[in-house]
């Protein structure tokens, strides 16, 4: 986080949490109130102080107030950031690069998740294709087109096939899993709520 942000949390400890007004979309845009934040200078900081608590709830940390962020879906969405070239780059919407990868799905809609050293995330879907590249067999071997379809739409589907994942040094099995499935697996909360104890600040 911040320093500002740090010294402005130890200063004012007790300020009421703000609830329903900050989201996060599928393809890693902020939306205040249901507009997207498009300027750079205010994406920078919200991810930079883009933290979650012991609950799973996701928060933007304005200063000494958390701004609890409703999720599309996953808390990070991953971007292709290395234009076609290889190997395979990603960041996060918050602007971090991934080196390492513990796992890769596919869910029933055919979205991809990943999750590095960040945390779990959907893939951009405008960037799929781009991704495929890097998606390989047990011999590390990139799959024909054909073979790459066929084994993807049995994942998609729930099953097993023999399809891999690879992220600089890290090569993981692409799995099946629900959307359903994806907070509990993942231990965070989509639609943040105050919990008892917590002050709330009014005019949500």
């Amino acid at each position: 986080m911040d320093d500002h942000v740090l010294r402005g949390m130890a200063r004012w400890p007790d300020v009421p949490a703000v609830f329903g007004w900050l989201a996060l979309d599928r393809r890693g845009n902020w939306l205040l109130k249901g507009e997207a934040i498009t300027n750079p200078t205010i994406t920078g900081y919200l991810g930079r102080n883009f933290e979650h608590d012991a609950e799973g709830r996701w928060f933007f940390q304005n200063g000494p107030q958390r701004v609890y962020v409703e999720l599309a879906y996953t808390p990070f969405v991953y971007r292709v950031v290395s234009a076609g070239s290889k190997p395979l780059a990603i960041e996060s919407h918050t602007g971090k690069h991934a080196a390492t990868l513990a796992g890769a799905w596919i869910d029933d809609d055919g979205a991809l998740l990943l999750e590095t050293e960040h945390g779990v995330g959907v893939l951009d879907d405008r960037d799929l294709e781009a991704a495929l590249a890097a998606l390989i067999d047990a011999n590390g071997t990139a799959l024909p087109e054909a073979a790459l379809e066929d084994a993807l739409a049995l994942v998609e589907q729930g099953h097993d096939a023999p399809v891999w994942f690879e992220l600089g040094d890290s090569n993981v099995k692409v799995e099946a899993i629900r959307s359903a499935d994806v907070p509990g697996r993942f231990a965070f909360t989509q639609h943040p709520e105050p919990s008892p104890e917590q002050s709330v600040a009014s005019g949500r």
